[in-house]
């Protein structure tokens, strides 16, 4: 996984040391890449996320799904 490599400053500035690129993320999807990183499963990231936005667990799951295999388009996750 190369998000765990990612630099990833408070603002959502986030640089991959392997390739140069920088990425701008937002709030909800810089906290999904920090607890991808630190091994947090989907559905704990869903539980975390559906409290702070108020949105169904399951919508919240369907989301870090979705985030997750645009993170693989990126090369960022395999």
């Amino acid at each position: 996984m190369r998000i765990e490599n990612l630099a990833i400053n408070k603002n959502g500035f986030a640089f991959d040391p392997t390739t140069g690129e920088t990425f701008t993320l937002n709030d909800t999807a810089r906290e999904i890449i920090e607890d991808l990183a630190k091994g947090i499963d989907e559905k704990e990231i869903a539980k975390k996320l559906s409290k702070e936005y108020e949105v169904t667990e399951e919508e919240a799951f369907n989301d870090v799904l979705d985030f997750k295999e645009k993170l693989k388009l990126y090369g960022l996750l395999s």
